[in-house]
């Protein structure tokens, strides 16, 4: 078993690996592992460093977007997982262009080397941001898609195409899309670990406008459990939810990390709301639960083995922090 895992230095493709190489997926613990990473300011070596003497392992710094690159890379791999993105919404309103170039061509690009090369599988991991906002109840998978921002835009523009290739080529792309992350090695522009590096270091953290947009909060391990059972188990051609099942406002969320880094509401900036900014995110996970998936970890047993890990991995995050790396 060949399995290529582009966006694989990220902060869960690279859990997605060491999980992989660690033999933590029956059936998959022999699997060849290729992880094809740009290296842009979010993909970071030292997420692989240890795996990067595996007998399994092989890397290959690359562009999604390169099409010659990929007719190199992708033959005789049976499995493409597809982590590869540009993901920061405010990145996004910034600037757009990376967010298409990488989400909308570099996704073409792929699931065409996939076709051309006979992959058995591809799964595309996407973000519920695609859908928009929600002011009650939860998404299922069959709602239509009203992205909010460039960012999400561009997933979504990625997530049709996974479509169109299955509908008119038959390819085997399936699609996961999933809550807010959280977990070790996320880049610190993200919300838990801007907010914990940021009150580590004395600083004040910014609160958007009234603090009250909602989201649904899904550990790593759980989010990598979820694309792993949608590769064994899912369906050609569908689209799967992966959610946490945790919800929470952006300012309860933030009371949780004052608690945990052991600072006060003085600590905290509030901030002029961010262009286009979705109110509140659900997801209905009926489908993959299905097909098994159940979360597992506990969400203020994760939260505070995150802020145990940047307490005692500085050596990681302060490099990063203000670089633009």
């Amino acid at each position: 078993m060949r399995v290529l895992v582009t966006g694989g230095a990220g902060f869960i493709g690279s859990r997605y690996v060491r999980s992989l190489l660690r033999g933590a997926y029956a059936g998959y613990e022999d699997a060849r592992v290729t992880v094809l990473d740009k290296l842009t300011y979010a993909g970071n070596p030292a997420n692989l460093a240890g795996v990067a003497g595996h007998p399994r392992y092989t890397f290959v710094r690359g562009d999604i977007a390169d099409a010659g690159l990929l007719a190199e890379v992708v033959p005789g791999c049976d499995v493409v997982v597809n982590f590869a993105a540009e993901t920061h919404v405010d990145r996004s309103i910034g600037g757009a262009g990376d967010f298409v170039t990488t989400n909308v061509l570099g996704t073409q690009r792929l699931l065409q080397a996939a076709l051309e090369a006979g992959v058995r599988t591809v799964v595309q991991v996407s973000t519920d941001e695609v859908y928009g906002s929600i002011a009650e109840g939860a998404w299922t998978e069959d709602e239509p898609l009203y992205p909010n921002s460039p960012y999400s835009a561009s997933k979504a523009g990625g997530d049709l195409l996974c479509r169109a290739y299955h509908r008119t080529h038959g390819l085997d792309v399936r699609v996961t899309r999933c809550s807010n992350n959280y977990g070790p090695r996320q880049y610190p522009e993200k919300l838990i670990p801007l907010f914990v590096t940021t009150l580590l270091e004395g600083g004040r953290v910014p609160l958007y406008g009234d603090g009250l947009n909602v989201r649904e909060w899904l550990h790593v391990d759980d989010h990598c459990r979820g694309i792993q059972l949608v590769l064994e188990k899912g369906a050609p051609g569908e689209v799967y939810n992966i959610g946490g099942g945790v919800e929470l406002t952006n300012r309860e969320l933030t009371g949780r990390l004052l608690a945990a880094v052991g600072a006060g509401w003085e600590a905290v900036e509030h901030v002029p709301d961010r262009p286009g900014h979705d109110r509140r995110y659900a997801l209905d996970c009926g489908r993959i639960r299905a097909i098994g998936y159940r979360p597992s970890v506990d969400f203020d047993e994760g939260l505070a083995g995150v802020v145990r890990w940047y307490r005692e991995h500085e050596d990681w995050w302060r490099p990063l922090r203000g670089t633009g790396r």
